[in-house]
């Protein structure tokens, strides 16, 4: 089990956003969410763990019933890049018929 420092890492959310205000930000949809928690080999409970928030939420993100915002959204941000996740964007059916 990971033990987090919850201070120290608002501490690096913080020093993330200031250094990445030039970084293009990854819009988190559900699909990209679950692909990363899958990328990291974590369950939903274990995910929220790490972040310092709820399972619920998690799941919620998951479903698309709401999207990661803020502190989130920088902390998905952070985990994509450490764990050298590499997320793609789906073509959809209208984009592949126009090719």
């Amino acid at each position: 089990m990971l033990i987090i420092d919850v201070d120290a890492l608002h501490g690096i959310v913080y020093s993330y956003s200031i250094m990445s205000k030039k970084k293009v930000k990854v819009q988190w949809d559900s699909e990209r969410i679950k692909a990363l928690r899958t990328h990291l080999g974590k369950t939903q409970q274990e995910l929220a763990d790490q972040m310092g928030i709820r399972q619920q939420t998690i799941s919620e993100w998951e479903t698309g019933m709401y999207n990661p915002r803020g502190t989130s959204n920088t902390l998905l941000n952070i985990l994509a890049e450490r764990s050298e996740f590499k997320y793609r964007v789906k073509k959809s059916k209208d984009d592949s018929e126009k090719s």
